[in-house]
C-alpha cells in the first residue's frame, strides 16, 4: 500500500525558507515520478515541481524557478522541496504526488496523472 506522508510546513516571514519533506512507503522511488503541487484558498491545485523516475530530470512551474527545488534522498525513500525567498504567493498546502512512470513522461504537471497523493502541508507565508 503506498502512502505519502508531508512535513515541514509552518509559518515564515517573505524572504524566508522552509523545506517541505514526502516520506514515502509502498514504492521505489527510481520507479515513480514525484511531484509537488499547492493548492491556496478559493483556487484549484497547482502544478510546483516534478523529479523524473530516475532523478536525472526536473521540471518547475514558471512561478517558483530560481526559488525552490526539488530534490530526494533514496536511501531514506522521502522526496524534498527546498523553499527559498518565499513569498505570500506561495502560501497554501503544499501536496506530494507519485505516478508510476519511467523516465518523465507527458504532462508531469497534470495533477490528474497521478495516482497516489499524500494528505498535504499548510505553508503560510506573511508578509
Amino acid at each position: 500500500q503506498v502512502q505519502l506522508v508531508e512535513s515541514g510546513g509552518g509559518l515564515v516571514q517573505a524572504g524566508g525558507s522552509l523545506r517541505l519533506s514526502c516520506a514515502a512507503s509502498g514504492l521505489t522511488l527510481r520507479m515513480y515520478n514525484m511531484a509537488w503541487f499547492r493548492q491556496a484558498p478559493g483556487k484549484e491545485r497547482e502544478f510546483v515541481a516534478v523529479m523524473s523516475s530516475g532523478g536525472f530530470t526536473t521540471y518547475y512551474a514558471d512561478s517558483v524557478k530560481g526559488r525552490l527545488t526539488i530534490s530526494r534522498d533514496n536511501a531514506k525513500n522521502t522526496v524534498y522541496l527546498q523553499m527559498d525567498s518565499l513569498q505570500s504567493e506561495d502560501t497554501a498546502v503544499y501536496y506530494c504526488a507519485a505516478r508510476r512512470f519511467y523516465g518523465l513522461g507527458s504532462s508531469p504537471d497534470v495533477a490528474t496523472q497521478y495516482n497516489y497523493w499524500g494528505q498535504g502541508t499548510q505553508v503560510t507565508v506573511s508578509s
